[in-house]
């Protein structure tokens, strides 16, 4: 992996390259959204906007996207924040979604993408580098194995959502 430039790298698989999103490409990040939402058989749960993309990424800062490109075309993405860990005293890289066109899976390229990701996690100070995977997906889990990663078996994610949170605080179901 070579850093072109702070917003690009080049990987060590011939042609892909990994970029930071620019203004406007939010309908080809929403795409990769919906890819990966179909993957996981969770269609039914994207309520994301190009509008809110671009509140979240430009506006708020909230999250970081790369698009992973073969020969400059997109062929996934990835999608990352800070969390910020007491224990560590210090932020770590959340890999909220990362996801390949089938055509191009199986060439190496999730492992540049992790490299990218671990680069980026320890220039800025980083302790973790942590995400979720649902536990049928077999193959990302070897995959995630073979990088190095190990799961943790002690926690458990929990959720709320807004519709959630808005009937506990109307005293509902509480």
């Amino acid at each position: 992996m070579e850093k072109l430039t702070n917003n690009e790298y080049k990987t060590d698989v011939s042609g892909i390259t990994l970029r930071f999103v620019r203004e406007g490409e939010e309908g080809t990040v929403l795409h990769f959204i919906r890819a990966i939402a179909a993957y996981e058989k969770m269609s039914d749960c994207v309520i994301a906007t190009e509008e809110g993309l671009h509140r979240a990424i430009f506006e708020q800062h909230a999250c970081n996207v790369l698009l992973i490109e073969q020969e400059g075309v997109p062929v996934g993405f990835c999608l990352y924040f800070h969390t910020f860990s007491t224990f560590c005293g210090r932020t770590n890289l959340y890999l909220e979604d990362i996801f390949l066109n089938e055509e191009v899976r199986g060439r190496g390229i999730g492992r540049e993408v992790f490299r990218v990701l671990m680069e980026i996690a320890l220039e800025e100070g980083c302790e973790r580098l942590e995400w979720v995977c649902l536990n049928w997906n077999a193959p990302s889990i070897a995959f995630y194995r073979r990088m190095g990663a190990f799961p943790l078996s002690d926690w458990t994610t929990w959720r709320m959502t807004a519709k959630d949170m808005r009937r506990s605080l109307s005293g509902g179901d509480s």
